[in-house]
């Protein structure tokens, strides 16, 4: 089956048909007549069906993003397919173009969920309070987390680094990319302030190199493998860093 066409910019999935947006289903706005809704009168009976219907297109939604999460973790995105995903959710295709028109559509929405969660995590981790922790601390607080994101969101790595995702989406994470290199060159400069802006910035280079190349390694594997790998990925950042910063905590000042 053909792709359908991309919805126009600015129009999410899953709004067409006649579905009223969240505001309206909130407001209380009648959206046939103009009459006001004083005590004891009863929006016209309509109104109710549409609430229902926005529900269940909303919970549709929600179904067709985990199955594609699914299926773009194990087939990536190249691999993935709009039959696919409505396979794994358990809906005919039919059903999925009724909320999103192509692979690409699925993968933006998704994708920019997982942005959003990846943004959280990374604003619970790169804090001045566990860049100043001993060095070994320091690495477990921030790479444990950032790597369990990763095991339990899969579809991230198909999604943000694999050739072939949407060009927005590829856009939206090298933004992000940069928040992160330039957090971690902050937190390098606050634990080594004798290390020159330029070097931090190196340093943070080649630590968000190590780090992105050792989870994609780590993914490759499942079980105890994945574990070792990642504790492996630890040592070398251990090890990388350590002549620079410091193995323990740092006084504070």
């Amino acid at each position: 089956m053909s792709e359908k066409q991309p919805t126009a910019p600015g129009k999410r999935p899953g709004t067409a048909g006649g579905e009223p947006t969240a505001g309206e289903a909130s407001s209380g706005k009648q959206r046939h007549g103009s009459g006001p809704s004083g005590p004891g009168t009863e929006r016209p009976a309509s109104a109710r069906p549409r609430r229902r219907r926005q529900a269940r297109g909303e919970r549709r939604i929600e179904q067709l993003l985990e199955a594609a999460a699914r299926v773009f973790g194990d087939h990536g995105y190249d691999g993935a397919s709009t039959n696919a995903i409505a396979r794994e959710a358990g809906v005919s295709p039919g059903t999925l173009y009724q909320f999103f028109p192509n692979k690409e559509a699925i993968a933006v929405e998704l994708g920019g969920r997982l942005l959003d969660r990846m943004r959280e995590t990374h604003g619970q981790v790169f804090t001045p309070e566990n860049a100043m922790l001993p060095l070994a601390e320091a690495l477990d607080r921030i790479v444990d987390p950032l790597t369990g994101f990763i095991c339990h969101n899969p579809a991230s790595l198909a999604l943000m680094h694999a050739p072939g995702a949407p060009a927005a989406l590829a856009d939206e994470h090298a933004a992000l990319d940069s928040v992160f290199r330039a957090r971690t060159a902050e937190l390098i400069a606050l634990r080594a302030p004798g290390l020159a802006p330029e070097q931090c910035a190196r340093v943070a280079m080649l630590a968000y190199t190590f780090f992105t190349s050792g989870m994609e390694l780590a993914m490759s594997h499942e079980g105890a493998e994945r574990e070792a790998y990642v504790a492996e990925l630890k040592a070398a950042l251990h090890r990388y860093l350590a002549p620079l910063v410091g193995t323990e905590a740092p006084a504070t000042r």
